[in-house]
């Protein structure tokens, strides 16, 4: 194999940018995968007809980095409805955004979800995030998203205990909201200002499309890297390679273990469980949360009521997420969940089957503070290696793209020197 101008470890969204960028800038690009398929953590699964994503996954359209870099239309997104159904004192009470549902507007102001002062606080954060552009957000003191909800948006716990903890613990993985509030507001800004939707074909269509962009032979799969040493990558089966400039675009535990000093390389894990059903539970293709905060479940969806693909006809796919790492034995937490379902949407839980309980011991990067101080981390680690992945930006999509965008700016940066 002839040397490339560029070696990149890692086929996520960080790396697929990285190389797209560098090959639309005639670099010879070659892509090391050590999995059977693009897209790290953005995954999906086909099993007896059903897509299940690695983990329940959503797009947020209002993302700058892929509206830069994806076909919206090509992958046929279908949204979520702008609201939530959230489970206190024993029943459902829909909460909707009322700009987009007004018909929503009287239940979510009666819901007992927060008072009142709450639901205007709402739309004071709504407001002040839409008028600061993305980098006046990160330049806002970085405390925790606890913090930053009680002291400088006013929310009373009752608002904080039943809708933020379970939805943005959903979103982190973290119900205890100690991620960094930068990332808390560049999210809700996100959410605000766009659509939460799936591609038809499953959350791994991003990534699939992203790889067309490359020429056949630039990906390699099943190549996993065992050392990065000065301009040589060490694949496991011992062969060598090497390149001007090395690209790492994994995870940040792998990351460190290739090259070191990688900061953080503690993870959020997570739990995710797959139900077949005869039908949805749901009325509409609504987010589930759980506002007792009671159970093993953290919040419920329906991903084929949102994109009916999902599914085989005439059935319904049933998304659990529960936040942490899973009992010991794992058939504990199924049957816990399940009893919980059957609490929630009555007997006819008990009848769905189980398709999958899904395991992801690092689903995303530990966000406390300080981790957006600074919010754009090198990339650069000297002139020929680099890092890239959300932990060197915020850990979303967004962040994974805007980090192999950066990387390959550096390289050509470098390259042309």
């Amino acid at each position: 194999m002839n040397s490339p101008d560029v070696l990149v470890i890692g086929a996520g969204l960080a790396g697929l940018t990285c190389a797209r960028r560098l090959h639309e800038r005639n670099l010879d690009v070659q892509v090391l995968e050590a999995s059977d398929r693009v897209g790290g953590r953005v995954r999906t699964d086909t099993v007896d007809g059903f897509r299940l994503d690695r983990g329940f996954q959503v797009l947020l359209t209002a993302y700058p980095e892929t509206q830069r870099e994806l076909d919206y239309d090509a992958l046929d997104l279908h949204p979520f409805h702008d609201g939530a159904l959230v489970r206190y004192n024993g029943r459902f009470h829909r909460i909707a955004d009322p700009r987009r549902h007004p018909l929503d507007a009287p239940r979510t102001l009666v819901a007992p979800i927060g008072s009142l002062a709450d639901k205007l606080r709402i739309l004071r954060l709504r407001r002040t995030l839409a008028r600061n552009s993305l980098p006046q957000v990160m330049e806002r003191p970085e405390h925790t998203t606890l913090e930053a909800l009680r002291t400088r948006w006013g929310f009373s716990s009752a608002m904080i205990d039943r809708f933020f903890r379970p939805f943005l613990g959903g979103i982190f993985f973290d119900r205890t909201l100690e991620a960094s509030s930068r990332m808390f507001e560049f999210v809700f800004k996100m959410f605000a200002e766009g659509r939460t939707v799936l591609p038809a074909g499953g959350i791994d269509q991003m990534p699939r499309q992203m790889r067309q962009h490359l020429p056949g032979k630039a990906v390699r799969l099943n190549a996993p890297v065992e050392a990065v040493e000065a301009q040589s990558v060490t694949l496991h089966d011992g062969e060598t390679l090497q390149a001007p400039h090395v690209v790492v675009a994994t995870e940040a535990p792998e990351t460190n273990r290739l090259v070191g000093d990688v900061t953080p390389t503690e993870g959020r894990s997570t739990v995710c469980l797959y139900y077949d059903a005869p039908r949805s539970p749901l009325d509409d293709p609504l987010l589930v949360l759980n506002g007792d905060g009671v159970g093993p479940i953290n919040n419920v969806a329906v991903p084929s009521d949102v994109a009916p693909g999902y599914a085989p006809k005439d059935r319904a796919l049933v998304s659990v997420v529960v936040v942490g790492p899973p009992p010991d034995p794992q058939d504990t937490l199924e049957r816990e969940v399940r009893a919980q379902l059957i609490d929630w949407f009555g007997l006819q839980a008990g009848g769905w089957t189980h398709l999958q309980t899904q395991h992801i011991p690092y689903a995303l990067p530990e966000q406390a503070p300080p981790f957006l101080s600074p919010p754009e981390k090198a990339v650069r680690r000297r002139p020929g290696l680099y890092v890239c992945g959300d932990h060197r930006r915020t850990a979303s999509l967004n962040g994974a793209i805007a980090a192999g965008r950066a990387a390959a700016d550096a390289v050509w940066a470098d390259h042309t020197a």
